[in-house]
């Protein structure tokens, strides 16, 4: 069977040979380290992407078969994004600047997490129809300027990556990437905004919500329309946090459930069964709205310190619930020992079908490089 067989035949309750050895990528200064302690180059540390070439190469230097997150993503974010810009040169080096969302974050001087939001541009209707509505609308470029995976190499569109989706002979598994529905509209107008946006000006926020879950439908629509053929459709929300969601679930299943159950009908149109969905952190309370409106994989499954595993979820929701994740990828940073107990736990939840067990997040900068290859070969040993 080829990779794309056991995807396929796992996540439809079907048999199959052995279980692939997924990932879902690496943050930047795990490859730096990498890169500095000789296991890859600086050039493949630097031009690293979801799903690309240098992907590829890496996944299988650590002995994994490929990256979930390997899909064609038509640009459904903003156009035009915003330009950087300095705000203003703080005394400690650090910088407050606009990002390509509109958003004024914090950048202090040798920090690598994510930068603190201090300010939000999109705050009233007025700054909505000048700096966004207009920004959030569908044309073909989002879609022909974009690069495929074919065979390893990116393919413009336009330049045979088209015909070579149109074909649909591959053996890896690539999905369709349908956008976010929610999450981005956070990143926009952040927690704090998005909550009092939706006590104050209901009817914008609905609005907001609904001009962006229209763009990725159209843009759905439009890849579908040209004959590119797909093995799962995926969307990004990234919107839980450690204690559950950053949105009431009521409101969630009200303002976004019915784009959901939109957009994968849609897929399940042209033959698309398996639709997953990217959120981080504590995701409970939300999945009564993914799995009652045709999102049917969880994905990454973040362990945390809540301990989410798809076991408690199938007793709740059934068959129909599947899952890629819920391998800890805390492990990787101590020691053999600690990756073996972990092989151990994910046995169970792989003989519940319709699972593929993946490291929960990207891999950290303190992975190490051995443990990563030992967790693969022991992944191997174990499912293969």
């Amino acid at each position: 069977m080829t990779n794309r067989e056991r995807v396929r035949a796992i996540l439809n309750y079907q048999p199959y040979d052995t279980m692939p050895i997924v990932h879902f990528g690496f943050w930047t200064d795990t490859l730096e380290r990498w890169a500095a302690e000789g296991h890859i180059t600086q050039e493949e540390a630097d031009s690293w992407g979801d799903g690309n070439p240098v992907d590829i190469a890496i996944s299988a230097k650590l002995g994994f078969d490929f990256n979930y997150y390997s899909c064609f993503s038509p640009h459904t974010g903003l156009s035009p994004e915003f330009e950087r810009e300095v705000i203003e040169e703080l005394p400690d080096g650090g910088k407050k600047v606009r990002n390509a969302w509109g958003v004024i974050e914090l950048e202090k001087p040798g920090a690598t997490s994510i930068p603190a939001e201090i300010d939000h541009l999109l705050k009233t209707r007025r700054d909505w129809e000048e700096h966004y509505r207009h920004r959030l609308q569908f044309d073909p470029g989002r879609i022909t300027q974009y690069n495929v995976l074919v065979n390893g190499e990116m393919v413009p569109w336009t330049e045979g990556g088209l015909e070579f989706l149109q074909q649909g002979d591959r053996d890896y598994n690539y999905g369709l990437h349908c956008g976010s529905l929610f999450g981005e509209v956070r990143n926009i107008l952040g927690v704090t905004g998005a909550s009092y946006l939706f006590a104050e000006d209901d009817a914008l926020f609905t609005e907001i919500i609904d001009t962006r879950a229209e763009l990725s439908y159209q843009a759905v629509k439009a890849v579908l329309e040209s004959g590119a053929r797909f093995d799962f459709a995926h969307f990004w929300e990234d919107i839980c946090f450690k204690n559950g969601p950053l949105i009431i679930p009521s409101v969630f299943e009200e303002k976004v459930g019915p784009h959901y159950r939109r957009i994968t009908e849609l897929v399940n149109s042209y033959g698309i069964n398996i639709v997953s969905l990217d959120c981080d952190g504590c995701i409970d309370a939300l999945i009564p709205t993914w799995i009652n409106n045709g999102v049917n994989t969880m994905f990454p499954i973040e362990v945390g310190t809540w301990n989410a595993s798809i076991a408690p979820w199938r007793k709740q929701y059934g068959r129909e619930l599947r899952g890629v994740g819920g391998m800890n990828k805390v492990v990787f940073a101590h020691d053999r020992a600690a990756i073996d107990a972990e092989v151990e736990r994910l046995k169970p939840l792989v003989d519940l079908g319709g699972y593929i067990p993946c490291p929960d997040h990207r891999l950290a900068p303190d992975a190490k490089w051995d443990n990563v290859r030992y967790y693969c070969d022991r992944m191997r040993n174990a499912f293969g």
